[in-house]
């Protein structure tokens, strides 16, 4: 599309916000005393949809418009030369699909790590590869002028100023289904080097700093030692929400670990510098900043095992969520305006294949059901499909991923607001 067709497309879309009307219903019957929310599908195929991560921002300000990537195939890895389009969905218009760009840096668990940039009301941003280097693309959706930059990101801070990244050519080897095809690995046969690992972009210049080495974080002792052969990677990073500070976590795979891989979970300030090991037990998975200084993971500790924790950054402090109700691992936010009182949360699939989001009530310990997705069997490992739930940015709206309807991945609305209200 060019920049010229583009902004006659975006001059077409409707001021007004028009609300959810058409469901759909997941694909197990519902249970007599269960009353889910309204659900509609936003995308449709014959091609295939997917936002990406869930603890992105997938709506824009006004909370019309929905991210998305848009693929002609499934069922297998994404090779060097598989583009996706990357777009937005106008929830207000017919729901229409307004494609924004391409991309061949991109995996089917975060897609190319679309999203609006923070403190922008216009610009997004997705990762790309051009040549012999991952990139990062800036778009003005509003005017059509796009700028690149250098090197590519994984988050951004809560003023769209800054950029951290892992090394995604180092993740495509180490855990597939969230690198990217193209690159390989220049430090493959290296099991923490020196000169590759967290790195910071400014986004207004594009200039990059190394933070913290894979060699850095393997000189931090870990209790019991590393295993023989452990080979170091960084994966899931995000600032808090004042930018004060940034998680992520630092992974290994040994002879100990065979197949798997141990965990520890970080926080260090803005410069990488004021490192603390914030879980060092191993199995930190899915997690989100409350505020500036609390995290809520899923994760194992010695007093209830795995459960989902809040922790109190730089401090020992550790207390169990929803110990008897959250009981299974899921990509987990906090629900905008509601206090920090609502958690958005999902399951993966259970002995039936059945995906489960809901939402949970922290000061009742109650449970609200959103649907019961069937994930079919061929939507397995590298490129299954996770609903990753997302809630719109005023809180009332939920949105996710699923194949239950029987074509492909696509991408649904929900209505939260009944329930959150």
């Amino acid at each position: 599309m060019s920049r010229r067709q583009f902004l006659a497309t975006l001059a077409l879309a409707a001021p007004a916000i028009r609300g959810v009307t058409a469901t759909l219903t997941s694909s197990s019957p519902n249970t007599a005393s269960e009353h889910l929310p309204p659900l509609r599908a936003i995308t449709r195929g014959p091609r295939f949809h997917w936002r990406g991560y869930y603890d992105k921002l997938l709506f824009d300000p006004a909370n019309r418009f929905v991210l998305a990537h848009q693929v002609d195939f499934e069922h297998r890895s994404p090779g060097p030369e598989d583009t996706v389009r990357v777009g937005m969905i106008d929830t207000a218009d017919k729901d229409r699909w307004i494609e924004l760009g391409t991309s061949r840096a991109w995996n089917w668990q975060q897609g190319s790590m679309l999203q609006w940039v923070p403190g922008s009301d216009s610009e997004v941003a997705w990762n790309d590869r051009e040549g012999d280097r991952f990139v990062c693309h800036l778009l003005d959706t509003r005017t059509g002028k796009r700028r690149t930059l250098p090197h590519p990101f994984y988050c951004l801070s809560p003023d769209g100023r800054w950029a951290l990244a892992p090394d995604f050519r180092r993740l495509n080897d180490t855990r597939p289904g969230y690198g990217y095809a193209g690159l390989p690995d220049p430090h493959a046969a290296h099991a923490a080097p020196e000169n590759a690992g967290i790195w910071r972009m400014d986004l207004q210049t594009g200039r990059q700093e190394l933070l913290l080495s894979f060699a850095d974080a393997a000189r931090i002792p870990h209790p019991g030692g590393f295993s023989k052969g452990a080979k170091h990677w960084f994966n899931h990073l995000l600032f808090n929400t004042d930018g004060s500070r940034f998680l992520f976590l630092h992974r290994w795979r040994g002879e100990r670990e065979g197949q798997s891989f141990a965990t520890r979970m970080f926080t260090a300030s803005p410069d990488g510098k004021d490192l603390f090991i914030l879980d060092p037990h191993g199995k930190t998975s899915h997690f989100v900043w409350r505020d500036e200084s609390h995290v809520m993971a899923w994760a194992w500790h010695p007093s209830h095992g795995e459960r989902f924790y809040l922790y109190r950054d730089r401090t020992d402090r550790v207390e169990v969520i929803g110990k008897d109700v959250m009981t299974r691992n899921g990509h987990n936010t906090f629900v905008p305006h509601t206090g920090n009182q609502w958690v958005l949360n999902d399951t993966y699939p259970d002995k039936d294949r059945l995906q489960h989001p809901y939402l949970f009530h922290l000061p009742t310990s109650r449970k609200v059901p959103l649907g019961h997705f069937q994930l079919p069997p061929q939507y397995a490992g590298e490129w299954r499909c996770d609903t990753h739930p997302c809630a719109s940015r005023d809180g009332r709206q939920v949105t996710l991923d699923s194949p239950h309807a029987g074509n492909g991945r696509q991408v649904y609305l929900i209505d939260i607001s009944g329930i959150v209200a």
